[in-house]
């Protein structure tokens, strides 16, 4: 395999980790709104949110992104096959941030959320400066993981029609009859990414332990 053919593969590789990390950042965000419904006081929220969780951690990603792809244009949304790719993966990955959060609120002490109420900080306030930080905290390992299952996950999006590291290999195999060494190198391309990923949780996990130490 020459060095132009893995060049390809990286820069491939740079469009998987944008789509990846673009996702897993918008996920979360909305993982942390179904989460507070979940946890809310209005039963209308918490059932909303266990809709939403249980609909995106019972159906495959492959068929996420199928129903995105093919529903946008439908409603008269037409979006790049990127777009479509990160708006699925979001929600995928939003339900599994979800479960991962609410875990984390539930360890939360109870004695700082009750100072927070006798303090006369609103349920909204207690959640963006309390509840959520200290989760996050306790969930940073969990939340590494997800990172990395949905990078890896991200070979799903070529079914609508993304070049991303996967796809390349498949393509770049199709035509240089090449599999075996092209297949190796996208596969040695994912490890080292999720080394690096996984690395710098361990870092960051690290910092935050010692800053609450």
């Amino acid at each position: 395999m020459t060095w132009e053919l893995f060049e390809l593969l990286l820069v491939a590789s740079i469009k998987t980790v944008a789509l990846s990390g673009l996702s897993i950042v918008l996920g979360f965000f909305l993982a942390a709104g179904v989460c507070a419904g979940m946890l809310s006081q209005n039963v209308a929220a918490r059932r909303a949110g266990r809709l939403f969780v249980s609909f995106f951690r019972g159906t495959p990603l492959l068929v996420q992104l199928l129903l995105i792809y093919h529903l946008l244009p439908r409603v008269g949304i037409d979006v790049p096959s990127e777009v479509a790719a990160v708006i699925g993966m979001s929600l995928c990955t939003a339900a599994y941030q979800a479960e991962i959060l609410r875990g984390g609120f539930g360890s939360v002490p109870k004695g700082l959320l009750e100072a927070a109420d006798m303090c006369g900080i609103g349920a909204f306030d207690t959640f963006r400066r309390i509840r959520l930080p200290i989760a996050v905290r306790l969930t940073l390992p969990a939340l590494t993981s997800e990172l990395i299952m949905i990078l890896k996950a991200s070979s799903l999006v070529s079914v609508v029609g993304v070049i991303e590291l996967t796809r390349m290999a498949q393509d770049l195999a199709a035509s240089t009859f090449l599999p075996l060494p092209l297949y190796a190198a996208a596969g040695l391309i994912y490890l080292v990414i999720n080394a690096v990923i996984a690395s710098i949780g361990a870092i960051v996990e690290r910092r935050v332990a010692r800053g609450h130490a």
